[in-house]
């Protein structure tokens, strides 16, 4: 393969991932007005989409990871360089990987900022499960089956209620 077409699978790839990446920016930013409307069927809708952009951005990785073993160089970013050196002369691509990598860091963001906002709303309801069974004063152990657990007094406020 002669450097003119790899520039060329490379470009393909950037310009696919930019497009998967601003899509999967549009549903974490959808996402994150879903859960603070509490919109949960929504927001179910959602996840689906974002899972069709997860999809897609693992295809191009997969992709990618191929160019470069088809070149003999680590499917790895010190690779991905070498082969952009290499293909990209005028050095074009890689002012178009950078923004790339720049909207992919904004997804990792706003993906984490939703994590943040479902793993707050849990803890909430798990405090106001607690106080409704009477295990709000309780301490919580870590149980033998991985999650935390609290002495079962509360059990019999559950069943008689």
């Amino acid at each position: 393969m002669d450097p003119k077409l790899c520039r060329e699978q490379l470009e393909r790839l950037v310009i696919e991932e930019v497009s998967a990446l601003t899509g999967l920016e549009d549903v974490l930013e959808r996402e994150h007005a879903l859960l603070l409307a509490n919109d949960i069927e929504e927001f179910e809708r959602a996840g689906e989409v974002r899972q069709g952009c997860v999809t897609t951005l693992l295809r191009i990785e997969d992709e990618r990871r191929n160019l470069c073993r088809l070149f003999n160089v680590p499917a790895d970013m010190h690779g991905l360089q070498r082969l952009l050196g290499w293909c990209d002369a005028d050095r074009s691509l890689q002012a178009r990987w950078a923004d790339c990598a720049e909207c992919a860091t904004r997804c990792r963001n706003s993906n984490e900022r939703n994590g943040a906002l479902v793993s707050a709303r849990l803890k909430r309801v798990e405090g106001l499960l607690d106080t409704l069974t009477g295990r709000a004063n309780q301490p919580k152990i870590y149980g033998k089956q991985g999650g935390y657990q609290s002495s079962g007094r509360g059990a019999h406020v559950l069943a008689r209620a």
